[in-house]
């Protein structure tokens, strides 16, 4: 039987814990005496009492009898019940009116897709726009692994939450493998060690104190919601472009290696094979968009066209979202280049969305191989990562990973086509939202903008959120029927 105890201990530990985020953004609003202070006061309130009673009938749970069911339980629950939880401040405030798009921008927030239903944001005041950044701060390293970290304060370990949180990412490295605690708590702790610096930067540059911290909180999160309307292109800034396209980067690596480099083994970093590949990626990309760009005269000189192409190119493949330019004026070309860097995403073990490089490199080979074995029948060519032989199983799990992936991505597009999307939107913004990136094609290009979706496209792109962002097993083998058997 599930263990619905230690669920509702958990999920309600989570909801205590977000309480403190929400507090702070409350606090925020009363310093500034705007409106935002009355719902996100009642919201936290609302939080609280729920996150207490889930507690409350959960406190007495056998957590040894907790497994792998109960894991993946807590975790899809807890991105869709604290995105149910986390709309209530632009619900009860007014600012979003209806359901579907309060729901969907706060599941954009947990999910750091940075996808929008907002037209004026800096209409926001003060605490809902912090509240905001929240959501994608907390959504980037996970909500679970933040508990996690935390659990020694409540009592007890949750290795099963950590596991499912992880799942297909990278994290068990065969050399980084202390408690689960212990890794939570580093992982943490290299977060905010990110977040401070970037915000300090970000400070010393033409941004004030409040959008400083605002779009640090996004940034390491290859989040993307920014306080401004115009984004990032508000300021005009060359510096805060290359600030930025640095931490997009560093938040598109994985959290082991930039734990191993901070240490001081450079060499991890350095020999990672993944991470060689995608910056491989990264250079090749800007290298094509800078010519293009150029060569149709898009930018005053060479050195605005590259800076154009590497802040949208690390922008797109990081998963972040940040838009400085209409890029799509910049042509179909372009937008053909847009799609296959959002499908391929940053590194495993990071917080930016998409396939993952590792998944695409290992497809790459295990292909390559498959053409070798049609001159050589008998060659025995196994795929292999950092020197080391990939098991078949896991090759396999990386083909079944982007099959079911290209799969959700049609399905995605054919609903949102029956919702009178065109062909370049609808797989754009399917592609965008599974991909936990926001901006997309059309009418949802660099704005990333989907107000003007009907409600059923919203609740299936809140959806493929989730699921992009949970890296997809996690999320649909809940609906097996198998799952739920003894």
């Amino acid at each position: 039987m599930l263990n619905i105890r230690f669920i509702a201990k958990m999920l309600g530990t989570m909801f205590l814990l977000e309480t403190l985020f929400m507090g702070v953004a409350a606090a925020v609003a009363l310093s500034c005496g705007e409106d935002d202070r009355y719902p996100l006061l009642l919201s936290a309130a609302i939080l609280f009492g729920t996150g207490l009673v889930f507690y409350l009938v959960g406190r007495h749970a056998n957590e040894q009898a907790a497994g792998h069911r109960e894991g993946m339980l807590i975790v899809a629950l807890s991105w869709i019940l604290l995105s149910l939880l986390g709309m209530l401040p632009f619900y009860l405030g007014g600012y979003i009116d209806n359901v579907t798009d309060a729901y969907f921008e706060t599941m954009s927030g947990y999910t750091t897709t940075g996808a929008t239903i907002l037209t004026d944001i800096e209409a926001l005041p003060h605490g809902l726009l912090l509240w905001r950044s929240l959501t994608q701060w907390q959504g980037g390293i996970g909500v679970v692994v933040f508990t996690v970290a935390l659990l020694p304060l409540f009592g007890g370990g949750a290795s099963q939450m950590f596991e499912a949180e992880t799942s297909g990412t990278g994290i068990a490295h065969e050399r980084f493998r202390p408690r689960v605690t212990q890794v939570a708590k580093r992982f943490s702790g290299i977060y905010l060690l990110l977040t401070l610096l970037l915000t300090l930067l970000l400070w010393i540059g033409p941004m004030d104190l409040f959008d400083a911290a605002n779009h640090a909180f996004t940034t390491v999160s290859t989040g993307g919601y920014s306080t401004r309307n115009a984004s990032i292109g508000f300021w005009r800034s060359a510096y805060i472009e290359y600030v930025l396209a640095f931490f997009m980067f560093a938040g598109s690596v994985s959290m082991t290696l930039l734990y191993f480099f901070l240490k001081g083994n450079f060499r991890k970093l350095f020999g990672d094979e993944e991470l060689r590949w995608f910056f491989f990626i990264i250079a090749l990309f800007t290298g094509i968009t800078t010519a293009w760009i150029a060569y149709n005269g898009w930018a005053a000189n060479l050195g605005e066209a590259f800076r154009l192409a590497l802040f949208h190119i690390i922008s797109l493949i990081s998963s972040c979202g940040y838009m400085t330019a209409d890029y799509l004026s910049w042509g179909a070309f372009f937008w053909l280049l847009t799609l296959l860097i959002m499908f391929v995403g940053g590194c495993a073990g990071s917080t930016s969305g998409g396939l993952k490089v590792g998944r695409f490199v290992i497809i790459y080979k295990n292909l390559s191989n498959v053409f070798l074995r049609q001159m050589h029948p008998n060659a025995v060519l196994p795929v292999r990562m950092n020197r080391h032989v990939v098991s078949p199983d896991n090759v396999y799990r990386c083909l079944a990973f982007a099959f079911v992936y290209l799969s959700l991505i049609m399905a995605g597009s054919l609903i949102l086509s029956l919702g009178g999307s065109r062909f370049d939107e609808a797989i754009g913004a399917t592609i965008s939202c599974i991909s936990n990136i926001g901006p997309g094609l059309g009418e949802q290009g660099p704005s990333g903008n989907y107000a003007g979706l009907p409600d059923v496209s919203k609740w299936t792109l809140s959806f493929l959120m989730v699921v992009g962002r949970l890296e997809i097993f996690t999320i649909l083998t809940i609906f097996l029927p198998g799952f739920w058997k003894q």
